[in-house]
């Protein structure tokens, strides 16, 4: 089959499109998809393909695909559903190598569909054919030496430097309609609809090498190949922005429930795509909106030096509201330096006020947006900068733009607001022909600048490579192994916790009592205090169940917490297999946290840590990233939670051992990378002792399949 680079060029720039289903009838999809490429002035030939036609809009029609004079680079199939694997196999002996299925009636009805599609995959891998598609939009590449509109869209997007993959067809043409509206250009748009063949992982690593392409947006459902779109796009996201929205969920087994983590997983599992699509520098919106605002302001301005924004109006109203927005964003808002604030209001009137948000009131003239402007670029004491301007009595929009456009500094981002009810399509026009957003609402402009800072952020981050321990990795691989083999999915208590401390996990000391009659050697082995647990494969939450007792101080009541339990665990989990008591070391102290291992279906290995104990759920303070970790991203897990700020001492407590804590996170992240038959892992609560003491795990949990 062809690479990637080579599939793309026959799609993006062919030379020859054949269009089998064209047509010359008005009102059908041949109809309009063939109008569309001679519409849009397509530099290579085009034929038209249909037995019922001579010739479709004065150009010769072809009755087959044999009869064509020569082989297609491109060819796009508009036939019934179940004609489409014949003909593609005709089209493979024929040498094409490069084909858009725009026909529905694939593995989106199911049954039959999916057998059909399953068989268009095997031609085309058989002959070598590259396929968009099938149930998809087609292909728009408006570089003016291709000019190629092989979809069946009304709107051709203006030429920009945007690239757009979306997953849904109907969205895409929507979404062609509203970046006309709003002024937005295309490099390229691909539907890949059911991505039998090329899907977005090949498209985003063709788009991250393209230099007419700045911005890259992708709309998707689901991710075709989830761990390889995270290595691509932690590439690309270093070279140009990647903006995402992703909807849908990824539906996990019924395994998932044997585990806080694999619970936690299914749950969350929206911030678990937030979390991995942050780790690898993808920004994700929330809605189409947010993408084509985040779009917007990627596309013209450079990204932010740091988070030091100033906002200049003449309504305070609008400008309160955007500086609401910034600061939820994590931008600054500094006051300005004196000497900035006396040069602003040697211009302004004396209503006016040079704090930040620099406000000139209604009273604003257009010099005195022009000084305020040139004082607060001056210098280094802001970042960005966000204008907002009503039109007043004393101020046209178009003063504001034309003064905006003139005084701006290039190499800082700078948005605008031009707030009012009047016509003002000329003024915003003149802006963004200059390479300035401007947003119809002021939150809007401050959101933007949030992005760019966030982006920048991203791209200052440190990319290392994870640290390796010194493990018998292969002699854990025999024991799992031998483990599975028997049938067991979750593992004895005692064989979790013997391979975790393989891999540098420790743990309070235990002793298994298989009766009452061993407990009293088990308690003088760990010594007093001692925690008794039940020992279950069974069980997931053993306080549920009654199965924990702490802080037992003598034989005497450990042997009546035994006897307690035994009737407990009975009555509440009858059908529980139980393998014993675990006798162990009470440990006092320590923030209980939780870390696991979730082998998602998308993602791979992934490492998850939150607050622990039995609000795991209830709170669900969880953060995700995936597997391996470096030793930025394992900080950057600790720090996502709402618990970070405890560990770390706040507000005059004990500091926990934060660095036992990271690197514990770095050898469970080493040992989901490694032992690929774990499926999910617990360890909770892993208590995080005072700084110094280092960190315990009190209980563990491992599924394997």
């Amino acid at each position: 089959m062809p690479g990637p680079a080579e599939s793309l060029e026959r799609v993006f720039a062919p030379r020859s499109v054949a269009i089998v289903g064209a047509s010359g009838k008005r009102g059908t999809v041949g109809h309009t998809l063939f109008r569309n490429l001679l519409a849009a002035e397509f530099h290579g030939v085009v034929y038209p393909v249909n037995p019922h036609w001579n010739s479709i809009g004065g150009v010769r029609a072809y009755p087959n695909v044999e009869s064509l004079p020569e082989v297609p680079d491109l060819t796009v199939i508009m036939v019934p559903a179940d004609g489409v694997p014949p003909l593609l196999e005709r089209l493979g002996a024929l040498g094409v190598r490069a084909a858009i299925i725009i026909s529905a009636g694939f593995k989106e009805i199911g049954g039959e569909g999916t057998a059909r599609e399953a068989e268009v995959i095997r031609i085309a891998r058989k002959h070598g054919i590259s396929i968009v598609g099938p149930n998809c939009f087609g292909v728009i590449n408006t570089d003016p030496e291709v000019r190629l509109n092989a979809t069946f869209s009304e709107t051709l997007p203006t030429r920009g430097n945007i690239a757009f993959i979306s997953q849904s067809g109907a969205l895409g043409q929507g979404i062609l309609l509203h970046a006309k509206r709003e002024g937005i250009g295309f490099t390229k748009f691909v539907s890949v609809g059911n991505r039998a063949g090329i899907n977005e992982c090949d498209l985003l690593s063709n788009l991250g090498d393209d230099p007419s392409t700045k911005v890259i947006l992708l709309y998707l459902e689901s991710l075709a190949e989830g761990r390889r779109f995270l290595d691509v796009a932690c590439e690309v996201a270093e070279k140009k922005p990647v903006l995402l929205i992703k909807s849908g969920r990824t539906a996990l087994g019924e395994e998932a429930i044997k585990s806080h983590t694999g619970n936690l997983a299914n749950s969350l599992s929206d911030s678990l795509y937030d979390a991995v699509f942050d780790e690898v520098g993808v920004l994700r919106a929330g809605s189409i909106g947010d993408l084509f605002r985040m779009a917007k302001v990627f596309a013209s301005c450079k990204v932010a030096r740091g988070p030091r924004l100033a906002i200049l109006t003449n309504s305070g109203g609008p400008a309160i509201l955007a500086a609401d927005v910034a600061a939820r964003g994590g931008l600054a808002i500094p006051r300005l330096s004196e000497e900035k604030r006396k040069a602003i209001m040697a211009a302004a009137s004396v209503n006016s006020s040079a704090r930040n948000p620099v406000d000139l009131t209604a009273d604003a003239t257009p010099a005195a947006y022009r000084n305020a402007l040139q004082e607060i670029l001056r210098g280094d004491e802001v970042d960005s900068t966000l204008v907002i301007a009503t039109p007043t009595g004393n101020t046209s929009g178009g003063e504001v733009a034309r003064l905006i456009v003139e005084t701006r500094d290039p190499t800082r981002p700078l948005v605008s607001c031009l707030f009012g009810v009047a016509d003002l399509s000329e003024e915003v026009a003149l802006l963004e022909a200059n390479g300035i957003p401007n947003f119809t609402f002021p939150e809007e402009g401050a959101q933007a600048l949030c992005d760019l800072a966030r982006y920048s952020s991203l791209q200052s981050r440190r990319r290392t490579t994870p640290p390796r321990f010194t493990v018998e990795a292969a002699a854990v691989r025999e024991k799992i192994t031998r483990w599975k083999a028997s049938g067991t999915k979750a593992l004895p208590d005692h064989v979790s916790r013997e391979l975790l401390e393989s891999y540098g996990i420790h743990f309070p000391r235990y002793v298994l009592a298989k009766d009452e009659t061993e407990l009293e050697a088990a308690a003088e082995k760990v010594r007093y205090p001692v925690v008794l647990k039940v020992a279950s494969q069974d069980l997931l939450h053993k306080t549920e169940v009654g199965g924990v007792t702490l802080n037992l101080n003598s034989l005497e009541e450990l042997k009546r917490a035994h006897v307690e339990m035994r009737h407990r665990v009975a009555g509440r989990a009858p059908t529980a297999r139980i393998a014993g008591f675990v006798v162990e070391q009470m440990v006092k102290g320590g923030f209980e946290t939780i870390v696991g291992i979730k082998r998602d279906p998308d993602f791979g290995p992934l490492l998850l840590f939150g607050m622990g104990g039995v609000f795991t759920e209830t709170l669900q303070d969880i953060g995700f990233r995936p597997a391996p970790l470096s030793v930025e991203s394992a900080w950057r897990l600790i720090d996502s939670v709402h618990a970070a700020a405890i560990l770390r001492g706040t507000r005059g407590q004990t500091p926990g051992d934060l660095t036992s804590l990271h690197e514990t996170l770095l050898r469970v992240s080493q040992m989901a990378v490694e032992q690929e038959m774990i499926q999910e892992l617990d360890l909770n609560p892993l208590l995080v002792l005072p700084q110094g003491e280092g960190v315990v795990a009190a209980d563990c949990r491992i599924i394997v399949g």
